[in-house]
């Protein structure tokens, strides 16, 4: 293994990565020697910085939760880097880095209504007169709970019983999900969603700024969290043509993946679901079986597939990537847990395979044995799902999901009396999606959202690039025309190796940068999935390539921790440890040609202070926010899949 530790190359040609306004582009790997050369390859290939899962006012639960007046216009204007005013505490606020895409995902189901039941007479039309009855009342109780800020109370009351899992729940789901509820108002639906896409048409600017449309089909049978965002890369007009899909037109995910292909047809656009939080699905999101309880078979895992080639691994609700129950060899996998269930009472959180993606890519590695094809051979992204309009994952500058969660003095108290429920300083101050793509347009970000081109921070603008191919030499890392010097002989993340030999050997190439604004790195990781002879899967964790060289390696050749410099008295940290860069050529030693594997790059920061740290020191006092310290952000690749040759 040669590993290169890239503070020793920050000069010249080996310099790795440089910032170009908004955009973080691979310049020096290329060569380059003129700035035509570098503009150029800049304009082959982006790194993009964003998020895909952003709530508004017009979002329900925003609304009931203090988002009175954030709109989608707010969203942008934050996001491209102007000041506003934040909804709950009314202070101006203003992100630290701007972004170069976003996608307001308010949720489908009573869309707009709430807000507009709060603040409008109510519509009657087409109801009958029990309709009218219950929607004055729950108007009444709405307009009181809204005004005497008990709006989480009251959002709680109308979450879904708890089940088991959700093939269970879905028996008695029907109605369940309506219980409680307001009949729905289309012709508020339809208004609110010119609003939400005539926003996105303004402030979509094609290479300099994307306004994507989409919205969240926001599944949740018996507490069994089964979200999608729809991302699309279609005009405002086309998007009017229809009303976005909720669990309201069908609790099936199958049934939003048919309405998928029949909208693509009409409109001409491209469509993706993006599941997310399958860290509380209670084992349902990554199963080996549907809805309706049936086995996945080959349609099924081909459609979905298609319509779900990404996964959101890190938000506000917590990590997805793996639990130390599925994972208890791996020394990182105790990162930002979310043990709470959206559901109307408490019950006790049990980690499940179908829940973590890296037990879904090695589910996904055993159905593919089994019926042909591998339904989980996703990318990964991250996004914040805030309900404050407000696209914040920055640790020191986090305004927390609600409009409530931004204050300091709030964040100790749950989403009900139960004080085990969540609170804010249980939430994360995650995520970003980075997206390697040729332009910054909704066609480009899309298409290579559908290649998985892509991958996921915590928070931080790490930048990684990774290539994996059979017998790859570690000369063409160095060379000037490196990657185009590999095009042909190696895949970029989210691609697929496959036909090796007796003898080959499997290459990852990996580059990364720290935020340039942010915390040096700690470590670069490979994980590595695989179906053993025995038919059973495996997984490693792998340090790779790592900051301060052979002096953090012990007597056993075992690496030692990176070490903190956060000072916990102003939680400030200082970047006396770890990289700013680190590059590795890495070959699997135990690589078989037979056995088909996965393998994604972790990048790990060196410790920074948690935003609930800095929340207590503001405060003052003896304060348990029960959350750490200090906090290892992190990069989470896209893996790339090798595949034997069906011979």
């Amino acid at each position: 293994m040669l590993t290169i530790k890239m503070n020793d190359l920050q000069c010249g040609a080996s310099s790795l990565l440089k910032v170009t306004g908004l955009v973080v582009a691979v310049l020096s790997p290329h060569g380059l020697s003129t700035p035509a050369q570098a503009q150029e390859q800049e304009q082959e290939k982006q790194l993009l910085w964003g998020d895909t899962h952003l709530h508004s006012t017009y979002s329900s639960d925003a609304f009931t939760n203090g988002n009175l007046t954030a709109t989608p216009d707010t969203a942008y204007h934050y996001a491209k880097g102007k000041p506003v005013v934040h909804p709950g505490h009314k202070a101006r606020v203003q992100i630290g880095t701007p972004l170069d895409f976003l996608v307001v995902s308010d949720h489908a189901e009573y869309l707009g209504v709430i807000r507009s039941l709060y603040l409008n007479p109510m519509i009657t039309d087409g109801l009958s007169w029990k309709e009218r009855i219950w929607t004055r009342i729950v108007q009444y109780l709405l307009r009181d709970a809204v005004d005497s800020d008990s709006g989480r109370q009251l959002f709680t009351k109308v979450l879904p019983k708890p089940a088991e899992n959700a093939v269970e729940a879905m028996l008695g789901w029907e109605e369940d999900r309506v219980s409680g509820l307001v009949p729905r108002q289309p012709t508020v639906e339809v208004d609110t969603w010119k609003l939400i896409t005539d926003a996105a048409e303004r402030h979509n600017d094609p290479g300099v700024f994307t306004a994507l449309i989409g919205w969240e089909y926001s599944l949740i049978p018996g507490g069994a969290n089964l979200h999608r965002v729809v991302v699309s890369d279609i005009a405002a007009d086309q998007a009017q043509t229809f009303a976005p899909f909720g669990f309201d037109d069908s609790s099936f995910p199958s049934d939003l993946w048919d309405w998928l292909e029949e909208t693509s047809r009409a409109t001409g656009g491209d469509f993706i679901a993006i599941p997310h939080n399958s860290n509380i699905s209670k084992g349902s999101m990554f199963d080996v079986r549907d809805l309706r309880g049936d086995a996945i078979d080959r349609d099924y895992a081909e459609v979905r597939r298609y319509w779900e080639p990404i996964v959101e691994i890190t938000q506000i609700k917590g990590d997805s990537e793996t639990h130390p129950v599925l994972a208890p060899e791996d020394t990182f996998a105790d990162f930002e847990r979310y043990p709470y269930y959206i559901q109307r009472e408490w019950t006790d959180y049990v980690p499940q395979r179908g829940d973590y993606i890296r037990s879904a890519l090695k589910v996904g590695l055993e159905l593919d044995e089994a019926i042909g094809i591998n339904p989980y051979q996703f990318g990964v992204i991250g996004s914040t799902d805030a309900h404050t309009a407000l696209p914040s994952a920055e640790e020191d500058n986090f305004h927390g999901k609600m409009a409530t969660d931004s204050i300091p003095s709030n964040k100790g108290g749950g989403w009900s009396d139960d004080a085990r429920g969540t609170f804010g300083w249980g939430m994360s101050a995650s995520g970003l999606a980075a997206v390697w793509a040729t332009d910054n347009t909704r066609e480009a970000i899309v298409a290579a959202m559908r290649r998985r081109e892509v991958y996921a921070t915590s928070g931080p603008r790490i930048a990684v690039r990774t290539y994996a191919g059979l017998n790859l030499e570690t000369s063409v890392f160095e060379d000037a025309a490196f990657p185009d010097n590999i095009a042909t002989e190696a895949v970029p993340m989210g691609g697929e190796v496959s036909g090796a030999q007796s003898g080959d050997q499997f290459t990852l190439m990996i580059e990364a940068s720290a935020d340039p604004r942010g915390a040096f790195l700690d470590r670069v990781q490979v994980v590595k999935g695989w179906l053993d002879e025995a038919g059973e899967t495996q997984e490693q964790v792998i340090d790779v390539a790592w900051s301060g060289g052979d002096s953090r390696l012990d007597g056993e050749g075992e690496l030692l921790s990176v070490g903190t410099s956060v000072d916990l008295q102003t939680g400030l940290t200082a970047n006396t440890i770890g990289a700013p860069s680190l590059r590795v050529v890495w070959r699997d030693p135990a690589f078989d040609p037979l056995q088909s594997a996965f393998y994604y790059v972790r990048v790990l920061q060196i410790p920074t202070a948690r935003h609930s740290l800095l929340d207590a020191l503001a405060l003052g006092g003896d304060i348990d926010t029960r959350r750490p310290d200090t906090i290892q952000e992190r990069a989470y690749t896209s893996p790339i899949w090798y595949q034997p040759s069906s011979e």
